[in-house]
């Protein structure tokens, strides 16, 4: 017996090798860690159990029957993340350059399966190179299994990639499907085809970073929801993010103890707003002073910056947060922002997240850059998001909302449960001196006559009251209560329930 057991020891030493010493000495001359480091970090201590260590590819051309490694480029199991179970997936850079074999996809479409019978989380740290060539079709047949099970998952369960090292080729159409992306900066990048294939196509000549770096997807491009400086930070803060999300379209998200009074007010409020409507304001701290402990998790912080989404709590409980923001092109809405907030709604709605809208939106972009850019449908994208989630919505104007955003931005008319204005709202079609300039253009050439017009129109519509008089505004509330408003909400509509009509499914304005 011991001589079996002995030869269990070894043969789990062997695996737990990967490519052997030199190779992971090579990974961490990289600044990355080996993907049993990245596991142990990001699971609890002593919570993960593998599953298929001594797994080896099949494959007998190109002289690849003489080149086997146990667990074939990819560690799978699960695991827990403060106590709850969560289902990962990690590419082995040290083994085959991480490449997907036709063994390497069957692990990974395995833990897809587990992780969507048992309606956990799952999450895949990418390090790879794409499919192995010597496995041909074979390999782009594992793609095609990965890629339905991302599919099927999608909604059901909360799917993570995080990407850890190069992901390439077909490696970047599976995280493309799951609802987060994140990167790690200066050692992570993603693209479809490399800088050498580029290079002999278009004759361009780019670097990995250029063509797919953090700085790229996180800004530029929107694949990417943030990026991180190293592993460890990344590992961490998927650990964070797990804490905010429940474990699939049936369950609540965790709730947590929290010692933050919901009553609780804040009297800087009431002095957020500018005595200036032109000057813009910092809306995060509005949303820092209203969630629990100024516990915020942001995602897409660095694209799109005139609209921020992301994570809170409210009572212990996750509530999603989407608002626009004044510091960025006075937070008007363009093609980006309309993309950015409407996948997150979509993804709060997936799962049960009630989400809070805060609102300054002087109104769409205009231009022939946004038009030509299908502004049009980019922005119909987020009024649809909003339209269709049955999840508790508590909005809150704080200043503008004008024209056609403000229908957009969770208003009374498309669902918004609750809405809230502070007495600096001003809600009209548009604002005072352009309206006042086409109502009364006889009296333009007297600077005296067109300015009082511009007083009157103010007077009359720059505030929340002719909204509140028609109820499209439930309260007009002081901007120190707005966390117990928003509170006493979402408490309210704990228990909504919405029929809607039976389809197979919508059809977003993609």
């Amino acid at each position: 017996m011991k001589d079996v057991l002995d030869e269990l020891d070894r043969r789990r030493e062997v695996a737990r090798l990967g490519g052997g010493t030199r190779r992971i000495d090579a990974q961490h001359g990289r600044g990355k860690l080996t993907a049993r480091e990245r596991i142990e970090i990001l699971l609890d201590d002593g919570s993960f159990e593998e599953f298929d260590m001594f797994v080896e590819h099949r494959c007998t051309d190109f002289g690849m029957e003489n080149s086997k490694v146990p667990g074939d480029g990819v560690v799978t199991g699960w695991g827990t993340v403060n106590g709850r179970t969560v289902f990962v997936f990690s590419k082995d850079f040290t083994v085959f350059g991480g490449s997907l074999s036709e063994t390497h996809a069957q692990k990974m479409v395995k833990i897809q399966d587990m992780a969507l019978k048992n309606r956990a989380p799952i999450i895949g740290l990418f390090d790879a190179g794409g499919a192995r060539i010597q496995e041909g079709v074979a390999a782009l047949a594992g793609y095609g299994e990965v890629f339905l099970r991302n599919v099927r998952a999608s909604g059901v369960i909360p799917q993570i990639s995080l990407i850890m090292g190069p992901c390439a080729g077909g490696d970047v159409y599976s995280p493309a499907m799951t609802d987060f992306i994140f990167m790690v900066r200066d050692t992570s990048y993603m693209y479809v085809t490399g800088p050498d294939v580029v290079k002999t196509v278009t004759n361009e000549t780019v670097t990995h970073e250029q063509l797919g770096g953090a700085s790229v997807h996180t800004v530029k491009s929107s694949i990417a929801d943030g990026a991180f400086e190293n592993d460890v930070e990344a590992l961490l803060e998927m650990r964070r993010l797990i804490d905010f999300l429940p474990a699939n379209n049936e369950a609540d998200a965790p709730a947590f103890e929290v010692y933050d009074d919901p009553d609780r007010i804040d009297l800087s409020l009431d002095r957020l707003i500018p005595d200036n409507p032109n000057k813009p304001y910092d809306m995060k701290e509005l949303i820092l002073k209203t969630v629990d402990e100024s516990d915020f998790f942001e995602i897409q912080a660095t694209h799109a910056r005139n609209i921020l989404t992301g994570f809170g709590r409210i009572e212990g409980k996750t509530v999603g947060i989407v608002a626009n923001q004044p510091m960025v092109l006075a937070g008007v809405l363009d093609s980006d922002a309309s993309r950015k907030a409407a996948r997150f709604v979509r993804f709060c709605d997936c799962f049960g997240i009630p989400i809070v809208t805060f609102v300054d939106v002087p109104g769409f972009l205009p231009g022939t850059a946004q038009e030509y850019g299908g502004l049009i449908k980019h922005g119909a994208k987020l009024l649809f998001a909003y339209s269709e989630a049955t999840v508790p919505k508590v909005t809150v104007i704080t200043r503008k909302a004008y024209g056609g955003a403000y229908d957009v931005m969770a208003s009374k008319h498309i669902g918004g449960d609750l809405n809230y204005a502070w007495p600096t709202a001003e809600i009209a079609v548009m604002g005072a001196k352009g309206a006042a300039e086409i109502l009364y253009r006889s009296d333009l050439a007297d600077p005296e006559r067109i300015a009082a017009r511009i007083k009157e129109y103010e007077t009359r519509f720059a505030n929340p009251f002719v909204a509140a008089e028609r109820g499209y505004i439930d309260e007009v509330i002081f901007p120190h209560s707005t966390r117990r408003r928003v509170s006493r909400a979402l408490q309210m509509l704990r228990n909504k329930h919405v029929e809607t009509p039976w389809k197979k499914h919508d059809n977003i304005p993609l």
